[in-house]
């Protein structure tokens, strides 16, 4: 793959796991978006989304791997359905790349414990776990997607994790308000890890506000940057995320809250905003659907 890809405009997938809930897939438990994978039923309708983003303008698509890793597996006692579930959602987007091979496909790797909360794990052990996920997928992607992560330390596990199958990665790094990592670090941080594999860094599941506020630490990375959006209201809630989806076992714009404002148009024109700011990676996360990445493509 070519390492300068994200220095031209980019256009990313949008947010997979609540575009299945918003397409009729059921609540179980915390799985989320891996009951996708778990249950035969879905299969088609994770083809279907991908495939529709890729309609919608999307030149990337990240596999829907976010909770297939081995923390939210094992919270719902099918830990032993790791392997499984990894090969079958690699297998998915491959499937999908066969009938649309101009597309890329980036293995998403997720935090390896909490979302959007520092993993303050021994450092060995999060690389082994991003490199058990990572090794499964390597075979049906063109690079690795760092989803979602809320330290330096989890972006330099990931790193590492990844160096052996000499492929590029994007770096998705995770600001829940302000200008501070939930770690407590700085973005501009980043630079003192990287490798020559990087191919650039987007904010991951941010709201426009909190990117916004930190465009001048991305641009202080000299590296292609961009977003992935969200459509919540917070992603800072006082009992964790985790710990309220294993409570309430509900879709989490219940209690993340749903932003009403944030239509296909009005992502657009924040998209273009910040295209003229030097962003170049431009995508969707959670609640934001086909439409919104097919009017951010019309900027491109």
């Amino acid at each position: 793959m070519d390492l300068e890809f994200f220095k031209k405009l980019r256009i990313l997938d949008g947010g997979m796991g609540q575009e299945l809930l918003e397409r009729g897939m059921e609540i179980n438990s915390s799985l989320w978006s891996a009951n996708a994978i778990l249950n035969k039923k879905y299969h088609q309708l994770v083809i279907d989304i991908h495939s529709d983003f890729v309609k919608a303008g999307a030149e990337v698509i990240v596999t829907n791997t976010f909770t297939c890793r081995k923390k939210r597996l094992k919270q719902n006692n099918i830990e032993d359905k790791f392997e499984e579930l990894n090969k079958k959602a690699g297998e998915l987007a491959a499937e999908v790349k066969k009938k649309y091979p101009n597309i890329l496909v980036a293995a998403g790797l997720p935090p390896q414990n909490l979302t959007y909360e520092a993993d303050d794990r021994d450092e060995a052990e999060i690389i082994k776990d991003f490199n058990d996920q990572a090794k499964i997928l390597n075979k049906y992607i063109d690079f690795f997607y760092f989803d979602v992560l809320s330290s330096i330390k989890e972006i330099k596990s990931a790193i590492l994790a990844v160096k052996e199958f000499k492929k590029p990665y994007l770096i998705g790094a995770h600001i829940s308000e302000g200008t501070a990592l939930p770690s407590g670090e700085k973005i501009s941080d980043i630079k003192h890890i990287i490798d020559d594999k990087l191919l650039g860094v987007v904010l991951a599941c941010v709201s426009p506000e909190n990117f916004e506020l930190n465009i001048n630490e991305l641009i202080s990375l000299k590296l292609p940057f961009g977003f992935k959006l969200n459509g919540f209201k917070t992603t800072k809630i006082k009992e964790g995320y985790t710990s309220a989806f294993l409570k309430q076992k509900s879709n989490p714009n219940q209690f993340l809250g749903k932003r009403e404002d944030l239509t296909p148009e009005k992502i657009a024109k924040i998209a273009k905003k910040f295209k003229k700011a030097g962003a170049t990676i431009l995508g969707g996360c959670c609640e934001t659907g086909p439409s919104h990445i097919f009017a951010i493509s019309k900027i491109k």
